[in-house]
């Protein structure tokens, strides 16, 4: 079976995709921004990249910044549309199927060649796909428009089936996994909570993330000098709110920065050392980092955009959910709540670590994400 993946160049898709490695499938990826080049960590999958440009030029900086008007017409005339380099992959390698990741990144530039077979088109949402696609500047007629065309979806999230479902859409349901393919736990690195002491903080500030109302209700708050912090993924307001302020400065702050790459092992076993992990948005997806840090015993203090979160956390109980984003006051309240209550922390360590093994294993997970292609075959 030929199966075209369509998608951004992304850490949580090329976990998906290696699920299905020595599967047995034909595996090609469009990338469809062109701005990854050859992805080493996908390299058994046939790629399609450097496909935008038709050829380069000397000078291309200094006559964009001389001659702007000049340079945008020339732009126009050297690039190749979507559309049409899509339409040569599909008549080149014939797929079976086509599966795309995000609609308005990549299901929208698709949708009008996809309009003219029958290829089975496979839609995965991610993260605000469907939950706030008006604040992504779509219509709502558009999205309905490629619904219409999507014969397979799978969410990561209850919560966005529920939406497409009022959205019109009537086609199969393939179910809800997580965006990466699953969860690789590093067992050996979970540690008891007694001997965890570093807070981990989602640097997400993109106009969905609001990691900084996070650092604003820490700093509000009189913390043992012994907590240490993780700040993961962040953005670069958040990296220069961190240089500039008087409380961090007498902290130990570790920055991981979104635009670094970091390998997933690294992480988990920097998340079996953390105590919390705070992830705080107005729009998400369930968060694969979310249920990363369950599984590695952290204990959760998340948002809750469209009741998505709940699915996993019940509060009081294996998490915090955090119902007002915006509120820094209440955030100060559930990190104070959550430090002073290590029998909770304990109960909700056994509990999170052993759901997400149970729900979100990667391993045990690969089969179902293989069956799930034989199902869109058969049909």
């Amino acid at each position: 079976m030929k199966i075209l993946l369509v998608a951004i160049p992304n850490h949580h898709f090329f976990q998906w995709t290696n699920q299905l490695k020595e599967s047995g499938y034909e595996v090609y990826w469009f990338d469809i921004t062109d701005g990854a080049g050859f992805v080493e960590k996908i390299n058994w999958v046939k790629q399609f990249n450097g496909w935008k440009l038709k050829w380069d030029y000397p000078f291309r900086h200094r006559l964009k910044n001389k001659f702007p008007k000049i340079y945008t017409l020339l732009e126009r005339i050297r690039t190749r549309k979507v559309e049409n380099v899509f339409e040569d992959i599909i008549s080149k390698i014939q797929p079976d199927l086509v599966h795309c990741f995000e609609m308005k990144l990549a299901g929208l530039p698709i949708l009008s060649t996809m309009r003219q077979n029958n290829i089975p088109l496979v839609y995965s949402s991610w993260g605000s796909d469907m939950f706030y696609f008006e604040k992504l500047g779509l219509k709502k007629e558009v999205v309905e428009q490629f619904l219409n065309r999507v014969d397979f979806f799978i969410s990561d999230c209850k919560r966005d089936y529920n939406i497409i479902k009022q959205l019109g859409y009537s086609n199969e349901f393939l179910g809800v996994f997580p965006g990466n393919g699953g969860i690789e736990i590093e067992s050996e690195y979970i540690q008891l909570i007694h001997s965890r002491k570093i807070i981990c903080i989602k640097g997400y500030e993109d106009g969905f993330g609001k990691a900084l109302l996070v650092l604003e209700a820490i700093e509000s708050m009189q913390l043992n000098d012994t907590i240490d912090f993780l700040i993961f993924s962040a953005d670069e307001i958040v990296k220069d709110y961190l240089k500039k302020s008087l409380y961090f400065k007498t902290k130990k702050v570790e920055i991981i920065s979104r635009n670094s790459f970091m390998p997933n092992k690294l992480l988990l076993q920097k998340l079996g050392r953390c105590s919390l992990y705070i992830g705080n948005s107005i729009s998400d997806g369930m968060p694969n980092s979310l249920l990363e840090a369950m599984g590695m015993g952290v204990f959760p203090i998340q948002s809750n955009p469209g009741k998505v979160t709940e699915e996993v956390i019940t509060h009081g109980v294996n998490g915090f959910l955090i119902e007002n984003p915006n509120d820094i006051e209440a955030i100060a309240n559930l990190i104070r709540m959550a430090i002073e209550n290590q029998e909770m922390r304990v109960k909700a360590q056994e509990y999170n670590v052993q759901y997400v093994q149970e729900n979100y294993n990667r391993a045990q997970l690969q089969q179902a994400i293989l069956n799930l292609y034989e199902r869109v075959k058969l049909n």
